[in-house]
Order: structure tokens, then C-alpha cells, then sequence
């Protein structure tokens, strides 16, 4: 039976891509090993990872809507059109019907290894500039005993004596049709046509055991939240010893106190008294490159943006850098003392602002101008 990997990362079918996204990353917080110790969330990290990337692969995500497992040999259901038929597929029926005429041979007990997916938590900076991490991975490795081959110092793999080296056995039946001959794996060898006598006491006959080791990531300048960096041949060693898989690294950018992102670009917010939006002013505004002076015009309105360029993310695949983008929130004073409140009123009556209600014939000309809108003057 296919794993369910929407149950594994506690998600319902209909689950959108987000929701996956979102369900890994709160698992992985709380199992990676470098967080929980514990050998059993060590198991249950390295099944979340696989379901996240059998559900945001397109090529495994439709071998799991088609009710197969990504991960089995052949991709499990859906994979030929002829699974779950009683037989391995268009090969094993024309076998049957036609008498064995043709035959797989042998399969290689080296097999390529499976990739491997781990989080990396970068602060803003580090994703704008890029740096270099080390992380500590825990994947399957060649065996140092018997370099890959699973088997015991000084001995070799022998000829399976079930199959003569051909990695399957056959049947005959009869049946209305005539004689059917039929071809199975074999169940000794699991196909190879070999065995290995004595197993190594290491890998017990894998070739690969499982070990933790360091290794360093370099970031690149302005990666942004949810890449993927990949390192070759970094990930999982395959069965035999056979050639590794990679390993991808996804970045998960953490919230900074000033600055949000988009895309290249970065943006913030700066308040101001309304006497310096009135009058105009300087500031000196921290920014990821150091402090900068902004200059605010006077009669500067709450809501306006200003910009200071080449200050945000350099553009990943071309030349340049993002903006910063400075929103301007003006603040109106709520208390006031006696000698402010009469300056305030002096100043509101020099511009003619003291009884702003009592302007009919601003009002008149704002009504009127909307009723001759509805009456097409």
C-alpha cells in the first residue's frame, strides 16, 4: 500500500501548495536533529522530508494522485498503466501469453541514491549578501569496511544457485489459452543473480551506512525565501554503494524587525511629526548597507514613498540591485499644552483653517460638483 504523505504532514488532500510548505516547515523546526536529539524524531523528520518532497515534486506529486508511491521501484502505481494487474507490466504479459520469449536479465545491486532536502534559516542580510553556512546532515554514506560492495573482508558475492544467476524464476501453468509460462523475481536474490555469502558486519550487505557530517553551504547574494540551493552528489549514497544523490538545501528567510521583502526590493516604514512633514527635515536612516540620509521634503502628506535606490537585494540572475522603499506615516499630535494649543490656533487662523466647517462655499462647490456628475451637467 503507497504511503500516505498528506497524512504524514497532517494535511487533508485538497491541501494547496502552501499549506504543504507551511506544514513542513513547522514539523522540521521541532524534528531536525540538530533541535530533537531524540532518535524517533529522527525517523519522523527524515518521513516528513520525504513526503514534502514527494508533494512539491510535479513528477512524484502525480505518481501519488494516481495512488503510487514515488519512491518504489518502477514509481509504484500509475507508472505503467498496468500495475496492480497481477503482473509487472506489457513485458510480463507477453511473456505469459508468449511463453517467456523475451527476459529482463539480472538487475545491478548498485543503485543510484535517493536526494535529500534540509532547511536552512537565514537572517535577512544573509540571504541579501549571501554568506556561508555549515550544516550538519545526516544521510547514508559509503561504508569504509567494504567500500560499497556489502561484503565481509577477504569474501565475494557468489552466482544465486535459485535463479543460475538470472535474477528470475519462472512458471509454467496451464490454462485454456495453452501452456503460460510465467516470470517472477527471484526470491532469493531479489533479482540480482547474486548473493552475498558473508555480509559485512558494518552495512550488513547494504554497502552504505548512516553517519552525520558537516559540510558547508555558500549562499549566494539575494536567494530568496522557499530556493533551493543543490550540491551535487551530497545526498543519499545508493544501495551497493552506488553513486549519491544530491542534496538540496531550501532557504527559509526569518522576519526582520524593520524591513519586509519583496522580490528585490525592500520596504519600511519611518513616522514623522507633522511639523517636520510641514517644514521638511532630515533624516539619517539605518539601512542593511549602513545609516543613510533621507531627505523629506516639506509639505511631505502621510501615505507618500520615497525611495532610495540600489539599497534593496541584489537581482539574483542579472546585474544591479532592488530599491528601499520608505513609507511615511505623519503623526498629528493628540495632546497639546496651553502654549501649543495657542500657537496652533494662530497658525490655523493665519491660513484660514480655524473654521473649516463653516466653508459653504467650498462645501457648495463639492456637492454641487457631484450632483452635476449624477445629473450628466
Amino acid at each position: 500500500m503507497a504511503t500516505d504523505y498528506f497524512g504524514v504532514l497532517g494535511l487533508a488532500r485538497e491541501a494547496s501548495d502552501s499549506d504543504i510548505k507551511r506544514a513542513y516547515r513547522r514539523l522540521a523546526r521541532d524534528l531536525h536533529p540538530d533541535v530533537n536529539p531524540d532518535p524517533e524524531a529522527k525517523e519522523r523528520f527524515q518521513e516528513v522530508t520525504r513526503a514534502y518532497e514527494a508533494l512539491t515534486d510535479p513528477e512524484k506529486r502525480r505518481i501519488v494522485d494516481l495512488g503510487g508511491d514515488p519512491f518504489e521501484t518502477g514509481g509504484g502505481a500509475g507508472g505503467n498503466g498496468f500495475g496492480g494487474a497481477g503482473f509487472g507490466g506489457l513485458g510480463d504479459i507477453m511473456d505469459a501469453f508468449f511463453g517467456g520469449a523475451t527476459t529482463r536479465g539480472p538487475r545491478g545491486r548498485t543503485r543510484a541514491g535517493r536526494d535529500a532536502l534540509i532547511p536552512l534559516e537565514l537572517e535577512l542580510d544573509e540571504a541579501v549578501f549571501g554568506t556561508v553556512k555549515e550544516l550538519t546532515v545526516d544521510t547514508a554514506v559509503l561504508c569504509d569496511v567494504c567500500a560499497g560492495a556489502g561484503t565481509a573482508p577477504g569474501t565475494h558475492v557468489t552466482t544465486c544457485t535459485t535463479c543460475s544467476g538470472r535474477g528470475e524464476v519462472q512458471s509454467v501453468q496451464r490454462s485454456f489459452l495453452g501452456q503460460v509460462v510465467s516470470s517472477r523475481t527471484c526470491p532469493t536474490c531479489s533479482g540480482t543473480g547474486t548473493v552475498i555469502p558473508e555480509p559485512c558486519g558494518k552495512c550488513a550487505g547494504d554497502g552504505r551506512v548512516r553517519a552525520r557530517r558537516n559540510i558547508s553551504v555558500k549562499v549566494p547574494a539575494g536567494v530568496e525565501d522557499g530556493m533551493r540551493i543543490r550540491l551535487t552528489g551530497q545526498g543519499e549514497v545508493g544501495p551497493g554503494g552506488g553513486p549519491a544523490g544530491d542534496l538540496y538545501v531550501e532557504v527559509h528567510e526569518r522576519p526582520h524587525d524593520v524591513f519586509t521583502r519583496d522580490g528585490e526590493d525592500l520596504h519600511c516604514r519611518v513616522t514623522l511629526p507633522m511639523t517636520a512633514a510641514a517644514l521638511g527635515t532630515t533624516l539619517n536612516l539605518k539601512t542593511l548597507d549602513g545609516e543613510e540620509e533621507l531627505d523629506i521634503a516639506p509639505g511631505t502628506q502621510s501615505g507618500s514613498v520615497l525611495t532610495l535606490r540600489a539599497h534593496g537585494a541584489p537581482r539574483l540572475r542579472a546585474t544591479g540591485r532592488g530599491n528601499l522603499v520608505v513609507h511615511v506615516d505623519v503623526v498629528t499630535p493628540t495632546r497639546l499644552d496651553a502654549e501649543q494649543e495657542k500657537l496652533m490656533r494662530e497658525l490655523a487662523a493665519l491660513r484660514g483653517e480655524d473654521q473649516p466647517e463653516s466653508n459653504r462655499e467650498a462645501q457648495g462647490g463639492l456637492f454641487s460638483r457631484v450632483r452635476d456628475a449624477f445629473h450628466g451637467r
